[in-house]
């Protein structure tokens, strides 16, 4: 039960209603991590901004690298909305449920390729102590995986991002939606 006030998509109006439309419209569905905002309407604008520049735009990360350290991040931070939703996002280009299983259970290391084992590493462990990454490099272990200094930063984005959005989740109280038969657009 989200622990701030929360304007649903029947009550909204004005500009915020527009915005929740156009989200149904481009999303397939109006997500809560959106609705949780609704009393500061610009910052759900700037979020998806955010979001679509680091998760659609060009990268040398595929979009199932950018979702498998999306969902690593949220794993790592106990975010089980944020776990879901990027874990089904993944499962998107992976098609593969068997695996999803193995990595939110945490047993991603025979099921995923060197490079994807190493940006789960990076990121799980940026998120867990990035007090660390002041004083240990840890970009030439990316490089010697095949990342340019551009995907090692676009690896950081999504991390950075992630991390942003399991804090708003877990501390405002977002729970998964339930599950009305109707899924995102990737």
């Amino acid at each position: 039960m989200p622990r701030i006030n929360v304007i649903e998509h029947k009550e909204a109006t004005g500009k915020l209603k527009e915005i929740y439309d156009g989200l149904t419209k481009s999303r397939g569905k109006l997500a809560d991590v959106h609705k949780i905002q609704s009393l500061r309407p610009k910052s759900i604008v700037a979020h998806m901004t955010l979001y679509m520049e680091i998760m659609y735009s060009h990268s040398e990360l595929s979009r199932a690298e950018r979702e498998l350290i999306g969902t690593i991040v949220s794993i790592a931070n106990g975010c089980r909305y944020c776990t879901k939703h990027h874990a089904e996002a993944l499962n998107f280009y992976w098609k593969d449920d068997v695996k999803i299983e193995k990595l939110v259970n945490g047993d991603y290391l025979e099921i995923l390729s060197p490079k994807e084992i190493g940006l789960s590493n990076y990121s799980k462990h940026l998120t867990k102590n990035p007090e660390e990454h002041d004083s240990k490099d840890f970009t030439p272990q990316l490089r010697d995986l095949g990342l340019s200094d551009a995907a090692i930063l676009d690896a950081v984005l999504v991390t950075a991002y992630f991390n942003f959005v399991n804090r708003i989740v877990l501390s405002l109280g977002v729970e998964l939606e339930e599950d009305n038969g109707a899924g995102y657009k990737y």
